[in-house]
């Protein structure tokens, strides 16, 4: 991905708020050094930042790091007490019932199965809130807030109360979504020709991301568009999976 590919979103003295593409890791990995991730290239690009959260690596949207290591004191401390405000959208397999509504389940790593996490009354406190967007005829679009940050916390809760993201090779019914999953009249490929998904990565966008400003106090909010692929999906839904 080219340079100008990645866009700031925001950047003062003390932030740095990046609208994370999908397919990048937010830092290095440490098996895989040779992925692209956002760390290396914003230290490249305007020197030093310091980590303040993550996004997983198909999760788009807002991702936000400190440039002194007094910002990255402060606004870790709100992370940790959760007085940031972190809110996406993610599609949902399935027609979930209610409007809103909290999941409040401890999630723990998983006992045979190396990087995946599941519920479990030993885990870490986890909760998430969340709000119905936008119904479809066999996905449901929510806003989902996250009140602690566990590892792969959205994925892992709506999957324990049966509605896992529409996509999600890990926890859900499909790695890849296609028109025809949803368009079933009318649907029918040229002779020869393979359909191509329409999303091959987890739909889940980190909206928005609301803070106190470490120097000024001042409540500050970081937003990013629905990327491209994600917003196809919506709109093919829109048209035919009603």
């Amino acid at each position: 991905m080219a340079k100008n590919q990645i866009e700031i979103l925001y950047k003062d003295d003390h932030l740095l708020a990046v609208d994370k593409p999908p397919g990048w890791l937010s830092i290095p990995d440490r098996y895989e050094p040779e992925k692209p991730n956002l760390q290396h290239w914003l230290e490249k690009t305007v020197g030093k930042v310091w980590v303040l959260h993550r996004l997983d690596r198909d999760t788009s949207g807002v991702i936000l790091f400190a440039l002194s290591e007094a910002a990255h004191r402060e606004v870790s401390l709100q992370f940790e007490h959760r007085t940031a405000d972190k809110k996406y959208l993610a599609l949902l397999d399935g027609r979930l019932p209610d409007d809103q509504g909290a999941i409040d389940l401890p999630i723990a790593q998983h006992p045979g199965q190396s990087g995946k996490m599941v519920t479990h009354p030993k885990g870490k406190p986890a909760l998430t809130l969340y709000q119905v967007v936008e119904r479809f005829h066999h996905y449901t679009l929510v806003e989902a807030d996250l009140k602690t940050g566990r590892t792969h916390q959205i994925r892992v809760h709506f999957q324990s109360i049966g509605f896992p993201l529409a996509v999600d090779p890990m926890y859900g019914p499909r790695k890849e979504l296609y028109l025809s999953a949803f368009k079933k009249k009318g649907f029918s490929m040229g002779k020869d020709q393979e359909e191509r998904p329409l999303l091959t990565r987890t739909p889940l966008h980190a909206h928005t991301l609301t803070l106190t400003h470490p120097v000024s106090g001042e409540k500050i909010t970081f937003q990013s568009p629905v990327p491209k692929d994600f917003s196809a999906v919506l709109n093919q839904l829109e048209k035919w999976g009603r």
